[in-house]
């Protein structure tokens, strides 16, 4: 029993810009009819002044925008997860970690500030229902949002983690998480403290100088490469043979340190930073 404990792992995972191209937010703003335009505008603005978490930008507009109240519904946060572009091989990479890997065991979730029901209708057929963990909202008979009963972003998603370390009986360190941005530092940082893996699929500085591995792919399996060095110790020629046996073959592979410089004249004024989306 002990043995199989030190085999367990969660295996947590951002949505939007992570598991898919596109961003809820602009598929919804489109759908309804609002500028994708206004909606950058409005929903940096709020970043910008720090209004609320990271990451709940729409959960805020969904709630308190009038354009956005007066045209948003839940059956359209159903029909923006079946209109967003995933990336490939989700459904795959689902499968191998709950079929497991050489005696390690991996609980794939969604951890996300994303609308559940974006979500939920994005992966059907692919993720549970009961392993997505997404914004809430309580609706009215009419389908419009009454409130917000949970967003999941920032430091919303360390308590969300924390509630499945307890359900699952798992060291901390028996993490994985996978991320794209700025809303994943809290999660990150908290379960790089703790001796988890993290890992970013994006070379934003924000998020790519904290995760401890950085994998940039358009497809989801890719991911597995350094779990498997990581976690199984597995060397590079047998992570290959084993993509290989699931039917996809690594074309390439290059590792590069990226290093972020931003330079200026000594003693000029710095210049305004534009923050990575």
């Amino acid at each position: 029993m002990a043995d199989k404990l030190l085999r367990r792992y969660i295996f947590a995972s951002d949505f939007d810009q992570t598991l898919t191209f596109n961003d809820s937010g602009y598929v919804l703003a489109e759908l309804v009819g609002i500028p994708t335009e206004e909606f950058e505008r409005k929903a940096k603005g709020m970043a910008k002044i720090n209004l609320v978490q990271q990451g709940a930008e729409l959960a805020y507009l969904l709630l308190h925008d009038p354009e956005f109240q007066a045209k948003v519904r839940k059956e359209h946060l159903h029909e923006v997860g079946k209109r967003i572009r995933l990336k490939g091989e989700i459904k795959l990479l689902y499968q191998i970690l709950k079929n497991g890997i050489n005696g390690y065991e991996f609980d794939f979730c969604v951890l996300s500030a994303a609308p559940v029901e974006v979500i939920q209708s994005a992966l059907e057929d692919i993720v549970p229902p009961d392993h997505i963990y997404g914004t809430e909202f309580r609706y009215k008979p009419s389908g419009e949002i009454e409130r917000i009963v949970r967003a999941t972003a920032g430091y919303g998603k360390v308590a969300v983690l924390d509630h499945l370390l307890e359900q699952q009986v798992s060291g901390p360190d028996h993490v994985i998480y996978t991320g794209d941005g700025s809303s994943d530092i809290h999660v990150m940082l908290h379960i790089n403290a703790r001796d988890g893996l993290t890992i970013a699929v994006s070379e934003s500085p924000n998020v790519s100088q904290i995760a401890k591995r950085t994998v940039l792919s358009s497809s989801a399996l890719a991911v597995l490469a350094p779990i498997l060095e990581e976690v199984a110790g597995w060397e590079r020629y047998r992570i290959r043979s084993f993509f290989e046996a699931n039917g996809m073959l690594i074309q390439e592979w290059e590792r590069v340190r990226t290093d972020w410089l931003t330079l200026r004249p000594a003693g000029a004024e710095p210049a305004e930073t534009k923050g990575a989306a």
